[in-house]
């Protein structure tokens, strides 16, 4: 019988969730709040990945300001494999980091990076597709992408042209990435129908992927080299802290998959594995108002949604109330978000909710680092 697949979950948990602000804070980002359920978005990510991993392969990649709320949330997970980044470098330093530390102990090893918090609704299905998506990636210098069928022309999301399909498998190979398009292009993508959103997961070996950032991140390769020949001694902390910071700040997108697929199909060994799971990123307070409007959950028959202590509306449509603590009473308003935490109270437009992002950036410039 073949010996079976070293599959090791890598988490990147980072990020700091501006648009969920006030709720997400530099200390109490978006992946560890309670969302979507009782358990947290980072709680629910890493344990739909433990049939597949285990607790005891999963890396979490995080920052120093969350390190401590992520530790007690995942207290099954080995404390040295939370890893605290001492400056952020977006996500090519961070898997690549995680692939130079695997490959130090199986080349073979298969990583799957995934975001800390996203919503997927069919997890059987789910670990179905990625079971697929492991044995791919490690049938040779394969890198693997869940790509999600859009549903609609979403100008907020990456996307993934296909071309060919691949002989045996419901992988197809991947002709290009697009970041963010404008409306125009987003509605020629969805109806040239062999595109689909790019989900941020990501599956190769960590050879792979080690030989992928010596290759087109040749400034940063031998620093996360360094950095992964420390872990596990006593100068790890130093080390990580002194050459962490010079690595190049580039998504892994723009440093490896972009660069890989202009090799072309047959050279680029790029892959999307197209799946429909029930995803969901979460990326906007309008985003949470429509996956809980879709699943019915807390909804008034005028549409509203409310995680409060108690809502009375008048003629009031399609909003969306958190005040856990307060009474909330909404007159002849709709497709508005509100969001009282005590310090601080958001009233938005559903439609400008991805500007939320912006005002907490307003609010650091003028010196409200205490709401921020």
């Amino acid at each position: 019988m073949p010996n079976p697949i070293d599959f090791r979950p890598v988490i990147l948990a980072g990020g700091s969730g501006t648009r969920f602000w006030p709720r997400s804070r530099r200390a109490r980002a978006k992946q560890v709040l309670a969302l979507d359920g009782e358990r947290t978005m980072i709680q629910q990510t890493v344990e739909r990945l433990n049939p597949l991993g285990g607790l005891t392969k999963t890396l979490v990649i995080t920052n120093e300001l969350l390190a401590e709320a992520i530790g007690t949330q995942l207290s099954e997970v080995p404390t040295q494999q939370i890893i605290q980044e001492p400056a952020a470098r977006n996500t090519a330093p961070a898997c690549g980091l995680a692939a130079f530390l695997v490959e130090r102990e199986n080349p073979d090893a298969v990583l799957g990076v995934f975001p800390s918090d996203h919503v997927i609704g069919d997890e059987p299905r789910f670990l179905k597709t990625l079971e697929k998506a492991i044995a791919l990636a490690a049938a040779g210098e394969n890198i693997v992408v869940l790509g999600i069928a859009p549903t609609r022309p979403e100008t907020g999301y990456g996307y993934i042209e296909t071309g060919a399909a691949l002989a045996g498998s419901e992988a197809v190979q991947v002709r290009r990435f697009t970041e963010k398009p404008d409306q125009q292009n987003a509605e020629k993508f969805v109806a040239a129908g062999n595109f689909y959103w790019n989900s941020g997961m990501f599956l190769w070996s960590a050879r792979t992927l080690t030989h992928a950032i010596r290759e087109h991140l040749p400034k940063t390769a031998p620093l996360l080299e360094k950095i992964a020949a420390a872990y596990g001694t006593p100068q790890f902390a130093e080390t990580f802290r002194a050459l962490y910071p010079q690595c190049e700040n580039i998504s892994i997108d723009y440093a490896v998959l972009e660069p890989r697929s202009a090799k072309g199909e047959d050279a680029s060994h790029l892959y999307c594995f197209p799946a429909e799971f029930g995803w969901n990123d979460l990326g906007s307070w309008a985003a949470l108002y429509e996956h809980k409007r879709d699943a019915r959950s807390s909804a008034d028959a005028e549409g509203n949604i409310f995680e409060a202590s108690h809502l009375q509306t008048i003629d009031a449509q399609n909003n969306y109330v958190y005040s856990p603590k307060k009474f909330v009473a909404l007159v002849g308003v709709k497709d508005l978000v509100v969001v009282d935490t005590g310090d601080a109270l958001l009233v938005v437009d559903r439609a400008h909710s991805q500007d939320v992002g912006k005002l907490v950036k307003e609010l650091g410039k003028n010196g409200h680092n205490e709401l921020v």
